[in-house]
C-alpha cells in the first residue's frame, strides 16, 4: 500500500475480530519500529507483545484501579475502563517502555518514542490490522510495570492490536490554516 494511502485510513480501531495476529506480521510491525529515527539515535524504547492471559492481567490491573475506595480517581481516567475492555478484546498488545534513568532526555526520548508508536500504527494498517494507541496504562503504570518484571522501566503507553471488526469514520481535523503558524 503507498504511504499516503496507509496514512488516510489510518483508524483507532477498538472493536477486534478473534482471529490471531500472525508471528510474521508481529514481527513486520516491530521491525518497522526499530527501524525508526530516534533523537541523537539513542532508541529509548523497548517493547513487551503480550497476549492471552497476560495481557488480559493488564487489563484487570487498570480496572482495579476503579475498585479502590480509599483514593480519589480523576474524571478523565474512567476512559480506563473502555481501554481496558479493548485490550481485553484485542489479539495482541504491546507495553511500550522506556528506561527510566535520565530525566535529561526525557523530551528526545519521548517524541522519539512516540515516532516508533507511530510506525507501528501505520505498519499495522500496511498490513490488514488495526491498532489502538493506548495512555490509560499511565494511571496504573507502578502496577503494570511490577507485574511484567519491568520495575526500573517507565510504561509510556500500550497499543492493541488486531484486525478490525469496525471500519469507523475518520474524526474531525482542524483545517490547515487552524495548525499553520505563520512567522511575522
Amino acid at each position: 500500500m503507498e504511504l499516503e494511502s496507509v496514512i488516510q485510513k489510518r483508524r483507532s480501531i477498538r472493536r477486534f475480530l478473534a482471529r490471531d495476529v500472525e508471528n510474521e506480521k508481529t514481527e513486520k510491525i516491530l521491525e518497522c519500529a526499530r527501524l525508526c529515527q530516534s533523537a541523537k539515535n539513542r532508541q529509548p524504547w523497548r517493547f513487551m507483545v503480550l497476549k492471552g492471559e497476560q495481557k488480559d492481567h493488564v487489563a484487570e490491573i487498570m480496572l482495579n484501579l476503579f475498585e479502590q475506595n480509599d483514593i480519589e480517581i480523576p474524571n478523565y481516567a474512567n476512559s480506563s475502563k473502555n481501554s481496558a475492555r479493548v485490550i481485553k478484546e484485542a489479539p495482541m498488545f504491546i507495553l511500550v517502555f522506556r528506561e527510566d534513568d535520565d530525566d535529561h532526555w526525557m523530551t528526545g526520548d519521548l517524541l522519539s518514542i512516540g515516532a516508533a508508536v507511530e510506525h507501528i500504527c501505520l505498519e499495522a494498517v500496511n498490513l490488514g490490522l488495526g491498532a489502538l494507541w493506548i495512555r490509560d496504562t499511565v494511571y496504573t503504570q507502578k502496577e503494570i510495570c511490577q507485574s511484567v518484571g519491568c520495575e526500573s522501566m517507565q510504561l509510556v503507553c500500550s497499543i492493541a492490536i488486531g484486525y478490525p471488526a469496525e471500519s469507523p469514520n475518520p474524526r474531525p481535523r482542524k483545517s490547515m490554516d487552524e495548525i499553520l503558524l505563520k512567522a511575522k
